[in-house]
């Protein structure tokens, strides 16, 4: 009865009573197999070869060494100089079995190193980059054989890394003793991309950059910044000694907005500016229990205490405003002025404005607005024409002056009232001085007393 052999690596399976005085051989031969089955060799790929082909096994196997193929071993170490990625075809692609690549190739130019590409059919590959390896199985499905990284979705309970990552590494873990867990990768949008098991994002680092974008939320019982900002950082939080914390932004309207958990902004800087602006109706509450609050309503502005307000100089009292209570002002410390419930108290003298006018001649219009007290020296004969801002309520006195040619007369408009309707005659003298009072009773009614002559 013939030989005949496994499927996958041709061990020769003798029929009975066949090969009588040399089943030794063969036996050994088959030893020899499972001896490969079991090791390791180092397999040199043609210097520059575009494709290589692994034998598991021959397509038509007979007995002896021919059976021996480089395709036995279980772990296969590639060697040789590339100039391209090359492609390994697995044969036959009947054959199934599993194997420990490793790309140890070198580059025959500049361009590399170069990847091997394991394949056995139209199904699926396999690359091993240059440096790496990995465990991979052949399914032996014929035309359609594919090769499958035996790894892609493995389970353990742990992995230790005992090396350091590479610059070229497309996805590794590494470890040093100085920088501890190391993730390396390299990507056309992120280098190191980290999912939730619903394949979205939660934390990337684009490639070749250092910063990492959290897409959710960042809960931390601490978060501790250890660099500056710079101008054109979008959202940036950072720490100097000088400085402490640090928030920088960058925005159309805000650079920094501050909002509450109803999304409503709480106050912001605006944009380009070193303000602080709050929006209408938010308040600047000072104090435990918000006593104080400084706020814009729209229209106008508030400052709200409970007790007394309290504007203080370098040392010393400006003025105080008593909540159901006292208004006072201070100067250098002294009250001058205070309100009470009756009216004012001033302490010290109340100047108003004076008007001192050394030429006076003709119609002259008093203004009552910007002055209380008048002192004209006239130089011609002078009309009191109507004027228009006198305020009801409002006193004072006019000083009327010759001038050095004296008998100067005072002619009176509608406006200003005398008793009887006498009107005004003042001293005639050269420099003669002439007082009159004023008495504001209402709108186009001011009403002089009587004069009072030759102040000397």
């Amino acid at each position: 009865m013939a030989s005949s052999y496994t499927t996958n690596f041709s061990i020769e399976k003798m029929g009975t009573g066949d090969q009588s005085g040399t089943w030794g051989t063969t036996t050994n031969h088959n030893f020899d197999i499972l001896d490969r089955i079991a090791s390791y060799k180092a397999v040199a790929i043609t210097t520059n070869a575009d494709t290589h082909t692994l034998t598991v096994r021959e397509a038509s196997p007979g007995s002896g060494t021919e059976n021996l193929q480089d395709g036995m071993y279980r772990v296969i170490k590639f060697t040789g100089a590339l100039d391209s990625n090359c492609t390994v075809t697995i044969a036959p692609n009947s054959a199934a079995a599993f194997f420990i690549f490793i790309n140890a190739t070198t580059d025959s130019g500049s361009s590399g190193p170069y990847s091997l590409i394991f394949t056995q059919g139209s199904g699926a590959n396999v690359t091993v980059v240059n440096g790496k390896s990995a465990v991979v199985y052949a399914d032996g499905a014929g035309s359609g054989a594919a090769v499958i990284n035996a790894l892609d979705k493995p389970l353990f309970g742990t992995i230790s890394a005992t090396a350091d990552t590479a610059a070229g590494d497309a996805a590794s873990m590494g470890y040093t003793a100085s920088e501890g867990l190391i993730l390396t990768g390299q990507g056309s949008t992120n280098d190191v991309t980290i999912k939730n098991d619903a394949d979205a994002d939660v934390i990337t680092i684009a490639t070749g950059g250092t910063s990492v974008d959290i897409v959710g939320d960042v809960t931390a019982s601490t978060l501790n910044a250890d660099g500056d900002t710079s101008a054109g950082d979008n959202a940036a939080m950072g720490y100097t000694a000088a400085e402490g914390l640090i928030l920088t932004g960058q925005g159309s309207t805000n650079d920094i907005t501050i909002k509450n958990d109803a999304d409503g902004e709480v106050c912001g800087v605006p944009t380009g500016t070193d303000d602080l602006r709050f929006p209408d109706d938010a308040q600047l509450q000072l104090g435990t229990g918000g006593d104080l609050t400084v706020h814009w309503d729209g229209t106008d502005g508030h400052i709200s205490v409970a007790g007394t307000l309290n504007i203080d100089g370098s040392g010393e009292t400006m003025a105080t405003f008593v909540d159901d209570g006292a208004v006072t002002l201070y100067h250098n410390n002294v009250a001058k002025l205070a309100t009470s419930a009756v009216g004012t108290t001033i302490t010290g003298t109340l100047i108003a404005t004076t008007d001192t006018d050394t030429s006076n001649t003709g119609s002259v219009t008093l203004d009552f607005g910007a002055n209380q007290n008048f002192v004209l020296t006239l130089t011609g004969n002078v009309t009191l024409a109507n004027p228009s801002t006198e305020q009801v309520g409002q006193a004072g006195v006019m000083v009327f002056i010759q001038d050095g040619t004296g008998s100067r007369t005072l002619s009176l408009g509608t406006d200003y009232e005398t008793a009887g309707g006498a009107g005004i005659t003042l001293s005639t003298a050269a420099s003669a001085v002439d007082v009159v009072p004023y008495f504001v009773k209402a709108s186009g009614s001011i009403q002089l007393g009587a004069v009072q002559k030759a102040f000397s």
